[in-house]
C-alpha cells in the first residue's frame, strides 16, 4: 500500500510542478503582452483567475510528496537531543494532528465544492466554474489524508512499511 501511496504522491507532485510551469509561462506571456500593449498586444485575459486557481491546486498536489520526503519544517533545536522513543512519540502525535487538519481541510473543501457547484459560481472574466478548482484541490486533499493515515498505520505497527522506498522521509525513521 505504501508503494502505491508513494507513487501517487510522486505523480501528484509532478503534476503540480507541470501546472506551476504552465502558470509561469502564462504570467510571463501576460507581462510581455502588457509591456507591448501599445503595439496591439495585451495581457492574457483571466490570467489572475487562472493563477489563483492553479496555485491552490498545485499546493494541494505538492503536500503529500513533501510529507513523504520529510520536507515539512521541524524545529531541531531540542528534538535532535531527545531519545528515539520520545522522537517517535512526537512524530506520532504530530502526524495525528496533521491528519486531523487534513480531514478538516478536506471536509471544508468538499463543502465549498458543493456550494460552488450548486450556485454555479464562475470566475469573472473567463466564466470558468469555480467548483473545478475545488474538485482538483479535493484530489490532492484526499491523497493527503490517505498519506497521513497510511503513515500512521505504519507507525502504530498496523501496516508494514515498504522497505524498498527511500528512507529520507518519515517512512524510514
Amino acid at each position: 500500500m505504501m508503494t502505491y501511496i508513494h507513487q501517487m504522491a510522486r505523480w501528484s507532485a509532478m503534476a503540480g510542478g507541470m501546472l506551476l510551469t504552465l502558470l509561469t509561462v502564462l504570467v510571463v506571456g501576460s507581462v510581455i503582452g502588457r509591456s507591448f500593449s501599445g503595439m496591439g498586444l495585451g495581457p492574457v485575459p483571466g490570467d489572475y483567475e487562472l493563477v489563483e486557481m492553479g496555485v491552490g491546486v498545485a499546493i494541494f498536489f505538492f503536500m503529500p510528496w513533501c510529507y513523504l520526503q520529510g520536507g515539512h519544517a521541524t524545529v531541531d533545536l531540542l528534538y535532535s537531543h531527545m531519545s528515539l522513543g520520545l522522537q517517535r512519540f512526537i512524530r506520532l502525535i504530530s502526524d495525528v494532528l496533521m491528519l486531523a487538519v487534513w480531514l478538516l481541510l478536506s471536509w471544508r473543501l468538499w463543502a465549498g465544492l458543493v456550494d460552488k457547484y450548486n450556485n454555479q459560481e464562475t470566475t469573472f472574466i473567463l466564466q470558468l466554474p469555480l467548483w473545478w478548482g475545488f474538485a482538483l484541490c479535493m484530489l490532492g486533499a484526499v491523497l493527503g489524508c490517505t498519506t497521513y493515515l497510511c503513515q500512521l498505520l505504519v507507525q502504530l505497527g498496523w501496516a508494514k512499511p515498504d522497505h524498498s522506498l527511500s528512507t529520507t522521509g518519515p517512512i524510514g525513521h
